[in-house]
């Protein structure tokens, strides 16, 4: 029979043991935390990834699409209901209707969650072919956070989101260039989504403007439907390395999906779209895959060390980087049957 001591002590490492399992067993906060698995981008045999382009065969204006970018941040901070957020919609609905596309406001109320004033929110939904019932979603959020919080010098600076909010946008402004000109099977709709991240604590709810989407594509009578859903985030680093995103790979039609854009990547020879899972990530596309059952994958490059820092400015991103997932995602929809 063992002593009362050691009973006492296995009673005190089972005890430690449960503890240990409760906070292993606690759900992650629904923000952009990802589980980082396998190589990380920024070793040397993964910069040397790097493709080589001749640009003058790539359909796509880098120098343009970095443009996008760099005028977008030039608004300032873009926090939803704030004045840039306003400036920005402006900027986007003028360009996209210029190019020829029909643009829709969808807007809806939310409550700070501070002090509780209403916040008024607007998804941009930019359509091309709106006449086709087959669809294609290409989709990014365009709010910024309110502050750097990640920063280590001054986590209630300035935030201006280059990478993480500007990049998917100033893609989806450079495509738009070419889906007014292409001979698709598919109708493409580009939508542009608030309140990704209207965050001030830890218990603030995230993905209000594509969750508010979903919603009511579910609960909508509608003539169309959406085949695939793509979602850009953060694809603009300059040492850029886009993995496979896990969540992206958990049904046998996002895993369809995600390899269909990868192995588009793979024939262009743009080898920063690495073909394996990198991470997971809660972000946008999870209330499409749940809410809206749109098989939609997230094209993001999550080993980004200026993430949510005032360092998040347009010198850390590259026209090269926007471009090449520009090409990508012109190439890919060029072949959807």
């Amino acid at each position: 029979m063992a002593s009362r001591q050691t009973w006492i002590l296995v009673g005190v490492l089972v005890l430690g043991a449960l503890a240990l399992v409760a906070v292993a067993v606690v759900p992650l906060p629904q923000e952009n935390v990802p589980r980082v698995s396998g190589q990380s981008p920024r070793d040397a045999s993964l910069r040397r990834r790097t493709t080589k382009v001749d640009w003058s065969q790539v359909p796509i204006d880098r120098q343009r699409v970095y443009g996008y970018l760099k005028q977008i941040c030039a608004l300032g901070p873009r926090p939803s209901g704030s004045p840039g957020m306003q400036r920005q919609i402006a900027l986007l609905q003028a360009h996209f209707q210029n190019l020829g596309a029909q643009v829709q406001q969808q807007s809806f109320v939310v409550r700070h969650p501070l002090d509780g004033t209403p916040v008024r929110m607007t998804n941009l939904l930019i359509r091309w072919h709106p006449e086709r019932s087959s669809r294609v979603l290409l989709c990014a959020h365009y709010d910024t956070r309110p502050y750097p919080d990640r920063d280590p010098v001054d986590p209630r600076g300035t935030f201006l989101g280059a990478n993480d909010g500007a990049s998917g946008v100033a893609v989806l402004m450079e495509l738009g260039h070419h889906l007014g000109k292409l001979k698709l099977r598919h109708g493409v709709d580009f939508v542009l989504f608030d309140g990704e991240e209207f965050v001030f604590r830890e218990t603030d709810r995230y993905f209000l403007g594509s969750e508010h989407f979903a919603r009511h594509y579910a609960q909508s009578r509608r003539k169309y439907r959406y085949r695939w859903g793509v979602l850009l985030d953060m694809v603009g680093d300059a040492d850029l390395a886009i993995y496979q995103e896990a969540n992206s790979m958990r049904t046998a039609a996002t895993r369809r999906l995600t390899r269909s854009i990868w192995n588009t990547a793979r024939r262009l020879g743009v080898r920063e779209f690495v073909p394996r899972i990198g991470y997971e990530v809660r972000d946008d596309h999870l209330p499409l895959n749940e809410i809206a059952r749109i098989p939609t994958c997230d094209v993001i490059d999550f080993h980004y060390p200026y993430w949510h820092t005032r360092q998040d400015v347009p010198e850390k991103c590259s026209p090269e980087s926007l471009a090449k997932v520009a090409w990508v995602m012109l190439e890919w929809l060029k072949r959807l049957r």
